[in-house]
């Protein structure tokens, strides 16, 4: 295989997940990292190492379109043309409704809406070239029927990346498949941090299954998506969150 995936926000949490298995997979892979610039490569030199793949680390922001711009040259002069792409990248600036501000929102859907449209704006004419691409975007099920006011800000931008993904599927048909896949409640680092035992028992109550999902359970569905046995998979949302019950 040599297909080349980049996974934005790909150092910790779901994007590492995502990376490790891809890699032992044979992808070559690229991480795109904002702040966390010893996790990216530390991952890179794991993934080398065991995997024997080629694997970048790309420090980017990807609200800004020109380091977008720089990001995707690199990749192509470095390993080739980006096959798949992840877009993982994503924050949260969770804050009590009344003192939230505009600038906040503004941000917050800069890097985890136009983030996603600048990567995919950025490589899908490639993809239809070659007559083959992948895209998934990593939604929440907070896009879909899962709401918190502490970060609305946050469920707005993941409801507008599902939208996205529709319009993405349409205008980049026949030859680059997109997807969103829309995580429940994942025990990444991130998501467990500063929860009490009672909090994470009272969502763990939720859930069908009982737990919290891991982030190799979302790498596993990126893996298949990707896949030929999901080439007639297409403008799909699906969701991976134990049957969270107020999610459906």
């Amino acid at each position: 295989m040599d297909k080349t995936v980049l996974i934005t926000g790909g150092a910790g949490g779901i994007g590492s997940a995502i990376a490790l298995k891809l890699a032992q997979e044979k992808y070559n892979i690229v991480i795109n990292y904002f702040s966390s610039e010893a996790k990216a490569f530390e991952l890179c030199k794991k993934i080398r190492k065991e995997c024997g793949v080629k694997c970048l680390a790309i420090k980017a922001d990807v609200s800004k379109e020109t380091q977008v711009d720089e990001m995707i040259a690199k990749i192509e002069k470095e390993i080739g043309a980006v096959d798949i792409l992840i877009n993982n990248a994503a924050i949260d600036l969770p804050n009590l409704y009344n003192l939230k501000t505009a600038e906040e929102f503004r941000r917050v859907l800069d890097v985890n809406v136009v983030g996603a449209y600048n990567c995919a704006d950025r490589v899908y004419r490639q993809m239809l070239e070659n007559r083959f691409g992948r895209i998934i975007n990593i939604s929440s099920t907070n896009g879909i029927n899962t709401y918190y006011p502490m970060c609305f800000d946050y469920d707005a931008s993941k409801a507008a990346l599902i939208s996205l993904t529709h319009n993405m599927a349409i205008q980049y048909a026949p030859y680059v498949n997109v997807n969103a896949i829309a995580p429940g409640f994942i025990g990444t680092e991130k998501e467990l941090e500063g929860y009490d035992e009672q909090f994470l028992k009272q969502e763990c109550e939720k859930i069908l299954l009982g737990r919290y999902g891991q982030p190799e359970e979302v790498a596993d569905l990126v893996s298949f998506l990707i896949s030929d046995k999901a080439n007639y998979i297409n403008n799909s949302i699906i969701r991976i969150d134990g049957g969270q019950l107020n999610s459906n």
